[in-house]
């Protein structure tokens, strides 16, 4: 009854691009995105490669890193030139005591997501990220609430940036800040409360999430423990394989229970007239050569009705 989707590779592409650069007074672009670019070097963080190619389009060469350090659900730390950077989001670079006194609003409107870049305890400018959402995530996601299914976004990135990304999509109820080891519990807990749970997601921070889930459901394009932890995995990276795989199950399930009563129905009419129910009444008793003509054809029934799923398609209408 209710279905989790990771944003970064699941809703969006998860191949995000530098959408702006905001400068604080006195500061120029391309220093800013070179200062990122090193601080970035020694990550393998989607958003770290946006601002690598970006760099890369700008023909900015990064200067060397000392002392990297990925915090996970934070941003990144290092020493360039004897001094002390970071990049990362709003929550830990205040957390450090750092005044982040720059309006991020235009960018988290957009569904961008904002990196903070400070040196020492100076806040010299943002950094914008954003991911393209996938062309059919949001008709994939109607058809998911049209099943009568409640669906959830879990993202790390910040509340105005997922609010925007769930606003674009139609997901109406969004779990953002979500740092990554956190993404089963989140799970759980929606469980505890009596949600039947599914998951979807494509990463190495997905998998515990996905293993949590009564079913976990993996992008067949994302990684391989990711794949291994899931229940199901889809061939592609659309959504609509989400929708279609309980599609089927539904019209399965429908399908088994036809074959239950057709089944029962023979046994219950046949079983009572062979044990001479009728003969005290008519003389009637059932010839064998009937009744195993009927149990033959309740297998026939059985048989013909499953084979019409081999005819089921989705529906995939546009919202």
């Amino acid at each position: 009854d209710t279905i989790v989707l990771d944003k970064t590779g699941t809703i969006t592409e998860g191949k995000p691009a530098l959408t702006d650069i905001l400068c604080a007074e006195g500061q120029q672009e391309d220093h800013l995105l070179q200062l990122a670019a090193s601080l970035e070097s020694g990550s393998e963080h989607p958003l770290a490669r946006a601002i690598l190619e970006a760099a890369q389009q700008r023909d900015i060469s990064p200067d060397r890193a000392d002392n990297f350090q990925a915090l996970n659900g934070k941003g990144v730390s290092a020493t360039l030139n004897g001094k002390s950077y970071r990049l990362g989001n709003r929550r830990w670079l205040e957390s450090e005591g750092i005044t982040a006194n720059l309006d991020s609003s235009s960018l988290t409107e957009r569904g961008a997501t904002p990196l903070f870049l400070a040196e020492g305890n100076t806040l010299l400018g943002i950094l914008g990220v954003a991911d393209r959402i996938k062309e059919d995530s949001r008709d994939a996601i109607a058809r998911l609430k049209d099943q009568g299914l409640t669906v959830v976004m879990i993202t790390g990135d910040i509340q105005a940036s997922a609010d925007a990304i769930a606003k674009q999509v139609g997901v109406d109820q969004v779990m953002a800040e979500v740092l990554p080891e956190d993404k089963a519990k989140k799970v759980k807990a929606l469980q505890d409360k009596g949600r039947i749970v599914a998951m979807v997601g494509d990463g190495i921070n997905d998998a515990p999430a996905l293993a949590q889930a009564d079913v976990g459901f993996a992008i067949g394009t994302g990684t391989d423990v990711a794949i291994e932890s899931a229940a199901i995995t889809l061939m592609g990276g659309s959504l609509h394989g989400v929708a279609d795989a309980m599609a089927i199950s539904s019209a399965t399930v429908r399908n088994i229970k036809q074959n239950l009563f057709g089944a029962f129905i023979y046994n219950s009419l046949g079983v009572p007239v062979a044990a001479g129910v009728l003969y005290p009444l008519t003389g009637s008793l059932l010839s064998p050569v009937i009744a195993g003509a009927a149990m033959s054809l309740s297998s026939v029934t059985v048989v013909s009705n499953a084979n019409r799923l081999r005819l089921f398609k989705p529906q995939r209408g546009k919202s």
